[in-house]
């Protein structure tokens, strides 16, 4: 089921293949045992010096095995994202196969992403550097960069995008992998979980932001950093100045759930955000914790907003769509499956007719 590279010159990328794999979220042993091999010829097939490739067959049940399109498996190396610089919230209650299949995903979403670029101006990055600051100060100097003020974020995802981050989504069979964040060739990427609220999605694209902002070319990992993203998508998404102004003298959890609307975030967040600006007193923080869990909020928000979606995608694919170029056209030029472009495009899966095979130079479209 091989044969020996004779002419220094290997089509077949192993890189690929161990990308495919872990997107599959499936293991040497696992791989070889779908595909009728031994887990040697498997691993084999994955190093970078191989001296055999597989064979036309063998690539067929590869990508039979891990539903990829053969030709996938054939062109230049993805770039690989560097696992120190990917931050993830809960690494002790995350498996290692769910992180890797999360960078995978990274890795196509950079894949994608500079396809749009060829095709169409973007905003450019425009995030300050606020390495080693204090979250509520560096959340204050973003909204102040970007012209903000004290004003409620209409839509976090809009806001992030305009200013040069590139976000995507994840539809992982996985509650542990919130969300994620990197910086690749000085590009900003943000990648969140479709499987949260509106409230609590909008809450961990800001605890991202934060990443990226205060992280940048440092150790993402552990629990300081994440208190430290926490404390400034708080302070980024519920001003101080306005959180203060509100005046409730015997707060109630009906009067949470009001409020928590002027900010679109969840009755959670406000409640901890209450607390730790003093507003509460410890009693009354305990009695609305219980009363949140009581009625369901803490593991999700009844009654909740629309989960935000891209506004760059849509205009994209509606642009490329009005040339007879959909997603199925795009899962072909990219040999990437429909499945993992649909889960990084959400809510753009709909645009998915046309076979017209249309393929477009740069695009005019300007999107600022």
């Amino acid at each position: 089921m091989s044969k020996p590279v004779d002419d220094g010159k290997r089509l077949f990328n192993p890189s690929r293949l161990k990308l495919a794999r872990i997107r599959r979220k499936l293991t040497l042993k696992e791989l070889a045992e779908k595909m009728g091999l031994s887990s040697r010829i498997v691993i084999e097939y994955e190093k970078d010096y191989c001296l055999y490739e597989p064979t036309p067959e063998t690539v067929q049940v590869y990508a039979s095995a891990l539903k990829y399109p053969e030709s996938f498996f054939f062109g230049d190396d993805v770039e690989a994202i560097d696992p120190l610089t990917v931050s993830f919230r809960s690494l002790r209650s995350t498996k290692a196969a769910d992180q890797h299949a999360a960078i995978g995903a990274g890795a196509l979403g950079v894949m994608l992403s500079e396809y749009f670029s060829t095709r169409f101006t973007l905003p450019q990055p425009e995030l300050p550097n606020l390495r080693g600051g204090e979250p509520e100060v560096a959340a204050q100097a973003v909204r102040e960069a970007w012209g903000i003020g004290k004003k409620s974020i209409t839509n976090v995802v809009h806001l992030l995008e305009k200013h040069g981050v590139k976000v995507f989504w994840l539809s992982e069979e996985t509650a542990s992998i919130d969300a994620f964040s990197f910086w690749k060739d000085d590009v900003p990427y943000i990648f969140l979980n479709t499987r949260k609220s509106g409230e609590r999605s909008r809450f961990d694209a800001a605890h991202e932001l934060a990443h990226l902002v205060l992280h940048r070319h440092a150790d993402v990992k552990g629990q300081d950093a994440e208190r430290e993203a926490d404390a400034f998508a708080s302070a980024f998404l519920m001003p101080l100045e306005n959180v203060m102004a509100v005046k409730m003298a015997f707060p109630t959890f009906d009067k949470i759930v009001q409020l928590k609307s002027l900010w679109k975030v969840s009755a959670m967040a406000l409640i901890v955000r209450m607390r730790n600006l003093n507003m509460l007193t410890e009693w009354q923080y305990n009695s609305l914790m219980r009363d949140a869990t009581a009625k369901g909020y803490r593991t999700g928000e009844p009654g909740g907003i629309e989960r935000e979606r891209s506004l760059i995608i849509e205009k994209m694919m509606t642009a490329l769509a009005g040339n007879g170029f959909h997603l199925t056209q795009l899962s072909d030029e990219l040999n990437v499956p429909l499945d993992e472009l649909s889960s990084l495009l959400y809510g753009v899966a709909a645009i998915s007719g046309g076979n017209s095979g249309t393929s477009l130079s740069r695009a005019s479209l300007r999107l600022v």
